[in-house]
């Protein structure tokens, strides 16, 4: 899985890349087709954002999230990406079992 983390009007500390490393590869737990994950972390005002772009086999699926801490918004943001990878990988079980 490739890890692309992007940040606007914000610089990435090694601290924040290990932050994300460790909450995005939770997402291998669910599925085994992720082939790529892109971050992108942005900062408006007081407001701090994270999104999230996830390529698997089947799709793509993005998730973003708002807090006042970085760190609150991208929990955030990984939660929202379990719940669709979870959903997406029911969809694609009941499909493919309907075929038998």
């Amino acid at each position: 899985m490739q890890l692309n983390v992007t940040g606007r009007q914000l610089d990435i500390t090694t601290a924040l890349r290990n932050y994300i490393e460790t909450k995005i590869s939770r997402l291998k737990k669910y599925s085994d087709n992720i082939t790529s994950v892109h971050v992108i972390l942005e900062v408006v005002k007081q407001r701090h954002r994270a999104e999230g772009n996830i390529h698997l086999g089947g799709g793509d699926l993005f998730a973003d999230a708002e807090a006042d801490d970085m760190y609150a918004s991208i929990d955030a943001m990984v939660d929202k990406l379990i719940r669709q990878v979870t959903k997406h990988k029911e969809k694609t079980n009941d499909h493919n079992a309907k075929g038998r």
